[in-house]
């Protein structure tokens, strides 16, 4: 059982009084010539100046767009469309085009270089291997909940739909220059880092403040932040953070995730609302779940419940976006939350992507070129 945290220990829980949407979203920078990734982050954010919607993350090759507070996908979706129009604009200029998957195709880890900061050298300093092979992106999307006492059935709920949301997003099949065999191999590697991977499954806010309490005690962590669960509380923002999903190469894909996204987290805390006890599953079965969507992608088989049913993930998604379409609607993303089943007919990325590498004869700088040109601004 965790310690029992002092009442100056306790964390306070923001809380948000609408359901709002905020998007994070990850970008490698690549060479327009060679394809591979270019360590020049810090001087394009540079030349961006002051914007609290661009910010550094810890590989010089990558900087991250973000969104403010939204109603909803479709405004979250104009947001990243205008500070992204000038962010390109600098990076073109430079030589260099904007890319997003789960890795990289063909680049090398040891080639990269760390942005300066004490808390990015430390992670390093500690994590070592690990931590130096990180050469992933993705995109962590917030949705606001109203009070702490949601924020743990939720999380431990919606890990119900977690293969759902990787399978779609699924986009890093290769690795240093060879196929994985994985739809998202970067799934697998984050959760090599100590804190990360999938959270525990509290009931109360009580159990997470004795998780976080004993984490600070026993030195794993400094700050809360550092608690790097795919499914994570924000407290200071009042929002659950879901940070499951592999680096999306394109607009259309990413409003249709993040629509989903919020419909699931609204759905639960409105049940929450009507006094239901919402359904969870063993550990077990969540973490196989995990694997199989970051091992065969849209092909999974996944858990359905604690009786242990099962069913190929995307006929449980037809099923899951019908019951969702009152949510959508009442949040005036329907067109958004409809598009994710273009996801399954169209190929996820992952599929897209070993497409094109078998049409190239293995060239993996055409896969490149595919993902840089799926992202229109």
């Amino acid at each position: 059982m965790s310690s029992a945290p002092s009442n100056s220990e306790r964390i306070r829980f923001a809380g948000s009084a609408r359901p709002t949407v905020g998007v994070e979203w990850e970008f490698a920078l690549v060479d327009a010539d060679t394809r591979d990734l270019s360590n020049e982050a810090s001087s394009v954010i540079a030349e961006v100046g002051e914007n609290p919607r661009v910010h550094k993350e810890m590989l010089r090759n990558t900087i991250e767009v973000v969104t403010g507070i939204c109603e909803n996908s479709v405004a979250a979706m104009a947001d990243l469309r205008g500070t992204l129009g000038s962010v390109r604009d600098v990076v073109h200029a430079r030589g260099m085009e904007l890319f997003c998957a789960g890795t990289h195709p063909f680049a090398e880890w040891h080639a990269q270089q760390l942005t300066e900061g004490q808390r990015y050298a430390e992670l390093i300093n500690r994590t070592q291997w690990w931590g130096r092979q990180m050469l992933i992106w993705g995109v962590h999307v917030h949705v606001g909940v109203s009070s702490a006492h949601k924020v743990m059935p939720i999380i431990s709920s919606l890990l119900n739909q977690y293969p759902h949301l990787l399978a779609l997003s699924a986009s890093s099949p290769w690795w240093e220059g060879g196929d994985t065999g994985y739809a998202s191999n970067r799934a697998m590697m984050f959760q090599q880092l100590p804190t990360a991977g999938l959270p525990f499954q509290f009931q109360t806010w009580n159990e997470f403040e004795g998780f976080v309490y004993d984490q600070k005690k026993t030195g794993i962590i400094d700050h809360i932040n550092e608690i790097r669960w795919d499914i994570r509380p924000s407290p200071h923002l009042g929002t659950i953070e879901v940070r499951v999903f592999d680096g999306v190469s394109n607009l259309r894909e990413l409003a249709a995730l993040v629509a989903l996204t919020h419909c699931l987290i609204v759905d639960l805390d409105r049940r929450l609302d009507a006094g239901e006890e919402l359904p969870t599953m063993p550990p077990w079965h969540v973490q196989e779940n995990k694997w199989r969507a970051a091992r065969y992608g849209l092909d999974a088989v996944i858990i359905l419940d604690s009786d242990s049913n099962e069913r190929l993930v995307t006929e449980d998604l037809d099923e899951l976006l019908n019951r969702l379409e009152p949510v959508a609607r009442s949040l005036d993303c329907a067109d958004d939350l409809r598009a994710v089943a273009d996801i399954p007919r169209e190929g996820a990325s992952y599929q897209r992507q070993r497409r094109v590498a078998e049409e190239h004869e293995g060239d993996l700088r055409a896969v490149v070129d595919s993902l840089i040109g799926e992202l229109d601004v």
